[in-house]
């Protein structure tokens, strides 16, 4: 089973990118972020031509997360914990596969700067229930995938220039405290679990010449249970996608479960 996730930065503008994708690399699951659009203006029509279905949580300008899938899902959307949140960051499908059956989530968890500003403290209490929600789907002993834009670089291999993120919320300690606490309940990072190589990244700013020159962080992950994590094979950073014309400033991440 292939499973990707992607921040896509706008699905209407990245159609074509996504639909590419698709079609090359038969992702069986595909998590998308920032779809900057509304449940309606969502491109299904386009997307099931080529063999997907799509749940959606969308918001309007900004946010928003869809899973896609070859067979029609079970969804539920929003990351219990706060009935006052109202952005659309959180997705959950169960997904037919087999005999079996995956659990996938789709996350855009919150960039959290300035830090000085209330930003800081909704992305961390985001994380603080995502990991109470973590914790609820490993009781199940299910095969789960957490997926998604974390905005975390957990360490500092994850990034090319360490010193110049000691301030951002993407690498403060209390951020990266709670992604440990995400790994200690037993979760697993898939690219590490594989590699300790450095120079792995995910995204590239569009500033400053930051693709040319490789100066970029790793902040798109997928989070595996001990059930998925006994079947990982492979993974893969698509950086070819980044070299296309008008890309998003992220790349997919994909791994192949047995």
């Amino acid at each position: 089973m292939r499973i990707a996730t992607w921040n896509v930065n706008s699905v209407r503008q990245r159609l074509e990118h996504l639909l590419g994708y698709l079609k090359q690399v038969e992702p069986d699951v595909v998590c998308l972020q920032e779809l900057k659009c509304v449940d309606d203006a969502f491109p299904r029509a386009e997307i099931e031509a080529v063999g997907y279905h799509s749940q959606v949580h969308g918001q309007k300008g900004f946010n928003g997360v869809a899973i896609l899938t070859k067979r029609d899902a079970i969804v539920t959307s929003g990351l219990p914990g706060d009935p006052s949140d109202a952005q659309a960051r959180y997705i959950e499908a169960i997904v037919p596969h087999g005999d079996r059956s995956v659990r996938v989530a789709s996350i855009y968890l919150p960039n959290g700067n300035p830090v000085g500003t209330e930003k800081y403290p909704y992305k961390l209490g985001f994380m603080d229930r995502l990991i109470a929600r973590a914790r609820h789907l490993l009781d199940h002993e299910d095969i789960l995938v957490l997926a998604g834009d974390y905005n975390v670089i957990p360490e500092a291999i994850d990034v090319a220039d360490p010193q110049n993120w000691v301030n951002d919320a993407l690498f403060l300690p209390e951020t990266r405290e709670r992604f440990r606490s995400l790994l200690n309940l037993g979760l697993v990072d898939a690219v590490r679990a594989m590699t300790d190589e450095a120079g792995l990244y995910s995204f590239w700013d569009y500033q400053a010449g930051a693709w040319q020159r490789n100066r970029g962080i790793r902040i798109d992950h997928l989070l595996l249970s001990p059930q998925a994590a006994d079947r990982l094979q492979s993974f893969s950073i698509d950086k070819d996608l980044r070299a296309l014309d008008k890309p998003s400033d992220h790349v997919p991440v994909r791994i192949d479960l047995a």
